[in-house]
């Protein structure tokens, strides 16, 4: 039996992104492991520059991930006129300006931003090796007093309710998504997404994911070979509505 970290993203708003083309970010129905991995060193304080941290984290990390309810998916258009002489705050602690010439902000800037409405998802995760830090107690500790403000995928899609659920033993990250009490209000049938390490269901299906980033590189890259299915909701444990 392992030790398996669950946690719970709620949020009235969500953006776990997909494969971003142009101006169109779109979003799948359940996290990545690069926005995983991104989540977790946020709340340990991590800094960008930290790649060979951030690239041995997502190495060393194993989920699974259930659909407990999500109520659609919207396109949000965003504009806005940008001028030269505007400028941006960044991380570095100072302001960055604009390069190009003036034709570039002749028209507004524009871009299309998918979010899902009103969405749980529950995620079991591991590492391996297990006792290389950080461990799954540090990681827990960080999401209960994160060292920056969470969010799940975009800054304004901030948690409802606290992420980490605590740890668990069990034989398979299946097995601690079916012991999981399920949210209030969810599917009849549970949207379930499974490493390729673990054995799937019947009438899961293989899917391949682009759900990784060369943190080293600074660029996403690399392709995840996983299973997905869904499953009736009696298989999960019943949860109390909130």
């Amino acid at each position: 039996m392992a030790a398996v970290l669950l946690l719970r993203l709620e949020a009235p708003l969500v953006a776990f992104g997909d494969i971003m083309i142009d101006a169109h970010g779109p979003v799948t129905d359940l996290p990545s492991a690069s926005m995983l991995t991104g989540l977790l060193a946020n709340a340990l304080g991590w800094r960008r520059e930290d790649r060979a941290a951030l690239q041995r984290l997502e190495d060393r990390l194993i989920h699974a991930a259930r659909l407990d309810r999500s109520a659609g998916r919207f396109t949000e258009f965003q504009t806005a006129k940008l001028e030269k002489s505007d400028q941006g705050w960044t991380t570095r602690g100072r302001p960055e300006g604009r390069a190009g010439g003036d034709g570039s902000y002749v028209g507004p800037h524009l871009r299309f931003r998918d979010h899902n409405a009103d969405v749980c998802v529950h995620v079991a995760l591991r590492l391996e090796p297990a006792d290389e830090p950080p461990l799954l107690a540090d990681l827990a500790a960080a999401l209960s007093q994160p060292a920056r403000p969470l969010f799940l995928g975009r800054k304004p899609c901030l948690p409802a309710d606290r992420i980490a659920v605590g740890i668990v033993g069990a034989d398979t990250l299946l097995d601690a998504l079916l012991i999981t009490p399920l949210a209030a209000r969810s599917s009849d049938r549970i949207l379930v997404d499974l490493p390729r390490s673990e054995a799937p269901p019947e009438g899961f299906r293989r899917v391949h994911r682009s759900d990784r980033r060369d943190f080293l590189a600074g660029v996403h890259t690399g392709d995840s070979i996983r299973f997905e299915g869904s499953l009736p909701r009696h298989r999960f444990a019943e949860g109390a509505d909130r």
